[in-house]
């Protein structure tokens, strides 16, 4: 997140199961195209905030299950939890916040004394979270005499019951909204408050989030009936918080448009590439649109052209360089050519094609270096790779002719679950 030296334009703070994730679209349909609208339009100046109910252990494994974006920030095991970028690096300041009137043990402790309650397993045990699952018929008299013991105890915490099950034990000053919260004050603070705040849930977990003050919310249309509920009685006159018509991502597209906070065309809704033009140049929308091109034309999505060939080989340098994973050096205009004999060889496949943290930096006047991870999906393979490409726009006589790829070098990302040294086009 160093990377942002100023205030974000835009910042994402999403649920992830059954908001940003749709557990019902084995296509993941909804989520690759939220990538692609960010990674081309918000990645470079914007900040991706998931905020789970998770644990570490459990994210970590929806990120291996899902074709999921790397965020800027994650807030895990409800509102708990902040680390930043790749490494997931903790807030500190945050723990010792949530350090006050706080004892897990004695949480344990009372919270055994009742049969009601089943014990999540230890991945869900946090050091500031105690979880269990409850029957929504006893929830709540069971949260009432809970929170009285603790009371007694001097401890001052938190019941959260969400998803008509999970009762989450937390801290009074822990959950989703204080976590944003702490952020947003964080941001102030250090002179970076973001321009624009979204906050997207589906669940009860979810309602703190749309309690901060001056956010934009978008409950997405399968929203569970203890956050409409909530919705309801606490903020159905709020005109910064809608209820939208689309599922999941699709959902949070669709409030970006309804609340003006920046494009919400995703590249994948564009079925024409050939004729269509941005007004300015734009490094990640031009590696987004080359990959989804490359994924469209193995599934044989689009026609088997030369004016599609020929197009992409015009952005191409006459003297730009691939350099292959395995070492292998090609010229770009050769890797074009070979693409022929790869058309439609994924038709009818589950191939998948996204790029991740493509993040341009101007070299020159007419020239970006631009990183980014390119992960490929088939047949429940991952391949990824870690890509490093020059861009330029000096051959351009328009800023809408586009940029022209000058050189791609790409290794084998360490998590990467496959590999394969085989040649692969791009």
């Amino acid at each position: 997140m160093d990377w942002l030296q100023t205030s974000a334009r835009l910042m994402i703070v999403s649920d992830l199961d059954h908001t940003m994730v749709d557990h019902h679209d084995s296509e993941n349909l909804s989520l690759l195209r939220f990538n692609a609208l960010w990674e081309s339009n918000y990645r470079h100046d914007s900040l991706l905030v998931f905020s789970t109910g998770r644990s570490p252990t459990l994210y970590k494994e929806l990120r291996k299950e899902k074709p999921m974006l790397t965020p800027d920030i994650t807030i895990m095991s409800v509102g708990t939890e902040i680390t930043y970028g790749n490494s997931m690096v903790p807030d500190e300041g945050w723990v010792e916040v949530l350090n006050q009137k706080w004892d897990a043990k004695i949480v344990k402790e009372e919270s055994s004394k009742f049969h009601e309650l089943e014990l999540q397993p230890d991945t869900e045990q946090r050091p500031h979270k105690v979880s269990f699952k409850v029957d929504k018929d006893k929830a709540h008299v069971v949260t009432k005499s809970l929170l009285e013991r603790f009371e007694k105890h001097g401890l001052d915490v938190k019941i959260i019951y969400s998803g008509g099950m999970d009762l989450d034990i937390l801290p009074q000053g822990a959950g989703k909204g204080q976590a944003l919260a702490y952020l947003l004050k964080k941001f102030k603070t250090e002179g970076k408050l973001p321009n624009s705040t979204l906050v997207c849930g589906d669940s009860g977990n979810d309602a703190e989030l749309f309690s901060i003050p001056d956010v934009y919310g978008v409950m997405v249309s399968n929203a569970q009936e203890e956050l409409l509920q909530w919705h309801a009685e606490n903020a159905k006159n709020n005109p910064k918080i809608i209820h939208a018509t689309e599922r999941c991502a699709a959902g949070i597209i669709q409030a970006i448009g309804h609340f003006s906070l920046g494009p919400n065309t995703s590249p994948r809704d564009v079925m024409d590439f050939l004729h269509f033009k941005l007004e300015n140049v734009n490094p990640g929308h031009e590696v987004v649109k080359f990959y989804l091109f490359y994924e469209r034309w193995r599934r044989a999505e689009v026609k088997n052209s030369e004016p599609y060939l020929a197009s992409l080989k015009a952005a191409c340098d006459p003297s730009g360089v691939f350099v292959h994973p395995s070492g292998i050096e090609q010229s770009l205009c050769e890797i074009v050519d070979s693409l022929r004999s790869y058309y439609g060889d994924e038709r009818g496949k589950r191939f998948q094609v996204w790029v991740d943290q493509v993040l341009p930096v101007q070299i020159s006047p007419d020239t970006w270096l631009v990183k980014f991870k390119k992960w490929e999906s088939s047949g429940g393979e991952l391949k990824c790779c870690t890509s490093t490409a020059i861009l330029s726009s000096k051959d351009a006589t328009t800023v809408s002719d586009g940029l022209t790829w000058v050189h791609l070098h790409q290794t084998w990302f360490e998590e990467s679950a496959s590999k394969d040294h085989s040649i692969w086009p791009v």
